[in-house]
């Protein structure tokens, strides 16, 4: 083969190249057209602070936005509502919208996700610059085992096809003394490890199920929980670059956002964080000569502020501090001391938990609150982003007046449960964010 026969057949096999990557991206992008790069949020393939930022500044919890219910199950009566005031206030970042805590033989009914396909299809014809964030969460229920991997599953990870599903056992096992303890703990599910295969490949299904319907972000929960055995980081690291290949591909943007829980402040392996952002609950520490107040404090329990590691982004650029979201947390009522009483020794405030405690309240105070909190914060410590909770499952004697979740909407008629927070939310970011 001559010179200019070698040449030519270079041009042609780049060009095939070429285009196989553009059919790869048309069919990612599908409505890219849509993006503007004029946009503050605009990103693809990657994602700067700045448009990071942007997005972090109109965060809220929506708890199961996007999981199909019906009028009598108490965390969906007023999906249409919930619609409206997500787009009225202008979020731009909708966190755990989509995850399994327990019923995961869910995932294998097609209409499940569908359901959730068609409404981020649905939202994102209103705008489609709107992220929606799934989870993999640090638990799985013995439910997992009545649901089938997929042959791509296995093929993800160059392993022979079985006809088999989900083991839990597989998923949750560690070595050592805790295992024996958690398979003698009766309940038959428990922390994945990522260590094991099979955790790999429960998460890698919920990762690709998720993007596969529009999902561009993924909270990982308690990273530390789930990488507990993994003490280099090198199992995370490989199963989410796993994860990000595929999204390169198949995201709307080739680019998905991966965030977890960092008590330390960071997830970072070899100086480059795992995360393109941290995350981690408001610790609010109660005001101990003023009954049910409480307020924001640098080192308050394991309280993130002003402890965000300095660490390289996934997308490249160096963060002295990496940016973060503080969240209202669910995770109950203290027993003892009972709710009411202020214990700075746990994480409770007067004895509940963040989106509890703020429910309590009386509207006026919620809404100083969320003021309060905002201002607090971008003084504070500016790399941190007040996630508002919008939707989310709460504790205690509210649950059977507001089907046991707090809903920042507007009380209604379309939604006489709401919590009046909504108008409050669109004010803080109108008048606070450029």
């Amino acid at each position: 083969m001559n010179t200019k026969t070698r040449f030519l057949s270079t041009v042609i096999a780049l060009m095939a190249v070429c285009l196989s990557m553009q059919q790869c991206s048309n069919e990612a992008a599908g409505n890219r057209a849509t993006f503007s790069e004029d946009s503050k949020f605009y990103f693809d393939g990657s994602i700067s602070r700045d448009v990071l930022e942007n997005y972090l500044d109109r965060a809220v919890t929506a708890g199961y936005f996007l999981v199909p219910g019906n009028p009598e199950n108490y965390l969906f009566p007023y999906r249409e509502d919930d619609i409206r005031m997500i787009q009225n206030i202008g979020a731009k970042f909708v966190g755990r919208a989509i995850y399994r805590w327990s019923e995961e033989s869910k995932l294998g009914d097609p209409a499940f996700l569908d359901y959730a396909r068609r409404l981020i299809d649905r939202m994102h014809e209103y705008d489609p610059e709107i992220i929606f964030q799934g989870c993999l969460f640090e638990h799985v229920s013995a439910d997992v085992n009545n649901l089938k991997i997929p042959a791509w599953v296995f093929e993800a990870f160059n392993q022979p096809v079985e006809d088999r599903n989900f083991k839990v056992e597989d998923i949750v096992r560690r070595a050592g003394p805790d295992a024996e303890v958690l398979m003698r703990s009766g309940r038959g599910g428990g922390t994945p490890i990522i260590n094991n295969l099979e955790a790999q490949f429960w998460f890698y299904f919920l990762a690709r199920s998720y993007i596969d319907i529009g999902v561009e972000a993924f909270h990982l929960g308690q990273v530390e929980l789930i990488g507990r055995d993994d003490l280099d980081k090198s199992h995370y690291a490989a199963f989410l670059q796993k994860v990000r290949d595929y999204a390169r591909q198949h995201a709307r943007r080739h680019y998905v956002l991966l965030d977890g829980h960092t008590p330390k402040g960071g997830f970072v392996k070899d100086g480059i964080s795992l995360l393109d952002f941290n995350s981690f609950p408001l610790r609010i520490k109660e005001v101990i000569d003023k009954p049910m107040e409480g307020i924001l404090e640098v080192g308050h329990s394991d309280g993130i502020y002003q402890k965000s590691q300095a660490a390289v982004s996934p997308s490249g650029w160096e963060a002295e501090h990496m940016p973060y979201l503080v969240e209202f947390d669910n995770f109950g009522i203290r027993r003892e001391p009972p709710a009411g009483v202020a214990s700075h020794a746990d994480h409770f405030c007067w004895g509940y938990d963040d989106i509890t405690w703020l429910a309590v309240q009386d509207e006026d105070y919620r809404n100083k609150w969320l003021w309060y909190a905002f201002d607090w914060l971008r003084q504070t410590d500016p790399n941190g982003h007040l996630q508002m909770c919008v939707i989310r499952m709460i504790s205690g004697p509210q649950e059977e007046a507001s089907f046991r979740s707090y809903f920042a909407n507007t009380r209604s008629v379309a939604c006489p449960v709401g919590y009046s927070q909504e108008e409050t939310i669109k004010e803080i970011w109108n008048t606070r964010l450029k």
